[in-house]
């Protein structure tokens, strides 16, 4: 297995040990494509250590049905990894306003607490909050309140947030932030969406 050297070892107190079982939280932001995707790679290395891993999908339509969801449920349903449980929070699309969007801000807000009690009970290892930069970004949540709440987080519970227009508080706060860049993109010489790819 590789091991990473870090460039600065601070000091801290901390052994290695200590260090490096440190629960993180991790923004995937930017205009590229790629960040709920990563998101959902890292619930697969989770899954396989066999974590309790919550999946809070903000914003994006209930109805919506992204691959990552069936093949996720399955493998928690397995019995061989870690369980996987999935919360749908918006009726939206996140890269859409739309005039009706108080029923989406509500709905965000109550996803919030949700993951607000988890936090408190422990009950995952892994959150993956997907879409959530928005609501943040929009201003349905504050974000001093999400770093507050992530910073006094029990226990070892890993955090990871994606969506654009992360707030810049939370990437100074967060311990991984990766900004997804766009070079190019199909969508640039006009073709749609298609499956395996966006879905």
């Amino acid at each position: 297995m590789p091991q990473g050297q870090p460039s600065v070892v601070p000091d801290d107190g901390l052994t290695t040990r200590q260090r490096r079982n440190r629960p993180l939280v991790v923004v995937h932001t930017g205009i590229g494509k790629g960040k709920s995707t990563a998101a959902f790679g890292l619930a697969l290395r989770a899954w396989n250590q066999g974590w309790p891993i919550g999946v809070f999908q903000f914003v994006k339509s209930a109805k919506w049905k992204v691959g990552e969801e069936n093949a996720l449920r399955v493998l928690g349903a397995s019995g061989e990894g870690g369980s996987v449980d999935w919360h749908k929070m918006g009726e939206g699309w996140s890269w859409v306003q739309r005039d009706s969007q108080m029923d989406n801000e509500e709905k965000a807000r109550e996803g919030w607490e949700q993951v607000k009690r988890d936090l408190a009970a422990e009950t995952y290892k892994l959150y993956v909050l997907d879409e959530f930069a928005y609501p943040m970004h929009w201003g349905w949540v504050d974000a001093d309140e999400v770093i507050a709440v992530l910073r006094d987080r029990p226990g070892t519970q890993h955090v990871v947030i994606t969506g654009r227009n992360a707030p810049e508080k939370l990437v100074d706060f967060a311990d991984l932030v990766t900004d997804m860049s766009k070079v190019k993109h199909p969508m640039d010489a006009g073709q749609k969406g298609q499956r395996g790819i966006e879905w």
